[in-house]
């Protein structure tokens, strides 16, 4: 505590000296910040502090996953689906009614306490308990199966996530979604593949599914414009009483799911890259399912070739890649040497989601050097890798990226599944991993440094750096930056809240104690 004292009357000195010591002020109120959370850590004040904590972005999440299972109930509920105990799951009707399928009504196991309970229990993590033949992992993956909801729940969904972030003082999120999916099965679910992605991507392209692209795209972008327009009036945006949610900026990823034939999986990727084309609101593309299912280990180095097909022949796009997801016993070790390599070597991966299996592969350090030489950041999830690798702590490779340097931001993976929220996330690193104040405040910034918003990186311009140091407005060098870059002005905002979160944080003077 005599430190903290110290740090609080050198701010008090330090302004009342010149204008020419406001890179000082700035960095000594950064430091008063930092002994502030300490002093909320030891004094049962570190939830509130974190949460107020200005988050640049949440990049790995998925929209399905986000969700709570509450939530899937009450929608199920109101829009006339069924609960099947027996799993539990969330279903459509098969026949006239829920009893004719064999099932109740959602609206009943919603006001049944004991099913609502196991719902809930069913479609995430909560009370989950490792038992023989049913690990983490099982526990994780099960859930998503178990969810039914009608399409038109897909603007429910952005105002859920965008609400929950805008409590915590988040400013972005790149939330994973499908948008197309059931429609590709009649168009693909036939065609074989030769493993000539030439010839491959024009069997495609001159059938069923390249004839239908033009109205898959269109279906797509009408679905986003609509949820878009659903989440913004559920918040209240434009209203005079608008949620904190409506200041949260939303992108999506196109998500492909690799546990399926090479066609189904390559018209996945043609489609996303079509979109990333034709919809600014898809920003990237990503694989999703578990890494060590079948097809997904069969197929690993096809689906890179896939995407390095496109990449090479339809121009650049975005992509991040869950890779790593793996850990010595999920899966043989071999399977542990390359998937973060061909990721990046072959995938074009910019970002790599988990990259948990980094000290098994080949040549580690030269890949690591490989990522810190070309700025690629790994996105963290600590309580998803401890439930379903079962990895945390000096496991967790975590440690490393820090010491050799490599980007990483923090992030959920499916807060809704595991029953957290990125607040719960930058604590648990905090407490963990003994994490610095200014560590902190670097990893909020990187969720922006490397999210996949267009234009310039407001760190790469000297003008900006200096006017952000100094605590003042943008310049006129800055501004044209700000002015033609939208990760720029998302950047700048971070900083003007972390200004005056750092402004505004004060140890409380205690006029009484519990032994007075």
């Amino acid at each position: 505590m005599r430190t903290i004292g110290f740090t609080v009357l050198l701010v008090v000195a330090l302004l009342c000296r010149p204008s020419a010591e406001a890179d000082d002020l700035r960095a000594l109120k950064a430091r008063t910040a930092g002994d502030v959370l300490a002093w909320s850590a030891e004094n049962g004040r570190l939830r509130p502090v974190m949460e107020s904590f200005p988050k640049g972005g949440d990049l790995h999440n998925h929209l399905r996953g986000a969700v709570y299972a509450e939530s899937w109930l009450d929608w199920a509920a109101e829009d006339g689906l069924c609960a099947d105990m027996s799993v539990p799951a969330l279903r459509f009707k098969e026949k006239e009614s829920c009893a004719a399928s064999g099932w109740i009504a959602a609206e009943e196991a919603r006001v049944n306490e004991d099913h609502r309970r196991e719902i809930i229990n069913s479609l995430s993590n909560r009370s989950y308990v490792p038992t023989l033949n049913w690990s983490g992992h099982n526990d994780f993956f099960a859930t998503f199966p178990r969810i039914a909801a009608s399409p038109k729940r897909l603007g429910d969904q952005l105002a859920e996530v965008a609400k929950r972030a805008g409590r915590q003082n988040i400013l972005y999120l790149e939330l994973m979604e499908t948008i197309i999916f059931p429609e590709l099965f009649p168009l693909l679910g036939d065609i074989k593949l030769s493993g000539d992605l030439n010839a491959d991507y024009n069997t495609l392209m001159k059938g069923k599914f390249g004839a239908a692209m033009p109205e898959l795209v269109a279906s797509a972008r009408k679905q986003i414009a609509a949820a878009y327009a659903k989440k913004d009036k559920l918040l209240g945006c434009g209203s005079n009483a608008p949620d904190a949610g409506c200041d949260v900026e939303i992108r999506l990823l196109h998500q492909v799911v690799r546990e399926f034939e090479p066609a189904m999986v390559f018209g996945q990727f043609i489609l996303g890259w079509q979109l990333m084309a034709d919809e600014p609101s898809v920003v990237g593309i990503n694989l999703v399912a578990p890494e060590d299912g079948y097809r997904a280990l069969r197929d690993y180095t096809l689906h890179m070739r896939m995407i390095d097909h496109l990449y090479t022949n339809l121009g650049p796009r975005n992509v991040a890649l869950h890779a790593g997801e793996l850990t010595l016993g999920l899966v043989r070790p071999y399977q542990l040497t390359f998937h973060m390599r061909e990721a990046i070597e072959i995938g074009h991966a910019k970002r790599i989601g988990h990259g948990i299996a980094i000290v098994y592969e080949r040549d580690m350090e030269g890949l690591i050097k490989h990522m810190v030489d070309n700025k690629i950041m790994v996105e963290i999830n600590l309580t998803s890798n401890d439930t379903i690798l079962g990895v945390s702590g000096t496991e967790h490779p975590l440690a490393l990226y820090r010491d050799m340097l490599v980007p990483y931001a923090l992030s959920t993976d499916d807060e809704g599944v595991s029953r957290i929220d990125l607040t719960h996330e930058y604590m648990r690193f905090y407490t963990e991993y003994d994490v610095p104040y200014f560590e902190l405040r670097h990893t909020s910034r990187n969720a922006l440094t490397y999210s996949f918003l267009p234009g310039g990186n407001l760190w790469d311009s000297e003008a900006c750096s200096r006017d952000v140091n100094a605590g003042q407005d943008p310049g006129a060098a800055c501004q044209a930056l700000l002015d033609e870059s939208e990760k720029a002005r998302m950047q700048w905002k971070l900083e003007e809240r972390f200004r005056s979160f750092e402004d505004n944080m004060r140890i409380p003077v205690r006029k009484r104690t519990s032994f007075n």
